[in-house]
């Protein structure tokens, strides 16, 4: 009877330790997927970049870039540019944290995807139309690189009438990938939103 006692506490002590080697492994798994993310990420941001901004009337507009093809992998649009942008976001983030206006947030990532040598317009105006009739205008926070819409945001939580809104920026700019960034958050990477029409 003693010996099938510790055979069986055996058996137990060897599974527990078999878990608890593959939840090690996975954890293992998912942080070096992390870390190279982020490695890829800041391969593509490069040095920082000192180009001049100019200022039109469509916005400020950063010099252009050598990233942000429509990336590497299957199924994700605009990937390389995606992280671009997003480590951008998180710089300025990191800097100013949550709680400040969404006009402040702007002018700052304005700044850092100038610094990364990142080309965008910020305040572009769009016109709406209806049947073919212009019937309004409204302005697009940042258009990266003529590709990516950003959506920023300083609220206490994105509403669905927030990403709409996004989608409705992406039909009326044919574009296919905007990013709702909500500033307001204490971990940013958490709020930005892919919004793909």
């Amino acid at each position: 009877m003693n010996e099938t006692n510790e055979t069986n506490e055996t058996n137990e002590t060897n599974e527990t330790n078999e878990t608890n080697e593959t939840n090690e492994t996975n954890e293992t798994n998912e942080t070096n997927e992390i870390e190279s993310k982020l490695r890829a990420s800041l391969r593509i941001l490069g040095p920082r970049s000192t180009a001049p901004h100019t200022t039109g009337t469509t916005g400020t507009t950063g010099t252009t870039g050598t990233t942000g093809t429509t990336g590497g992998a299957v199924g994700i649009l605009h990937k390389e540019l995606s992280y671009a942008i997003t480590g951008a976001a998180i710089e300025v983030h990191k800097h100013l944290g949550p709680g400040q206006l969404e006009s402040t947030y702007e002018r700052a990532l304005s700044k850092e995807l100038g610094y990364r040598g990142i080309a965008h317009r910020c305040q572009v105006p769009i016109t709406a139309y209806f049947k073919g009739d212009a019937v309004g205008e409204f302005c697009v926070d940042v258009i990266v690189e003529d590709k990516v819409i950003l959506e920023l945001k300083s609220v206490a939580r994105v509403l669905p009438v927030h990403r709409s809104q996004v989608l409705s920026y992406l039909r009326a700019t044919r574009l296919r990938l905007g990013l709702l960034i909500n500033f307001h958050e204490p971990v940013l990477w958490r709020a930005i939103k892919r919004v793909v029409s």
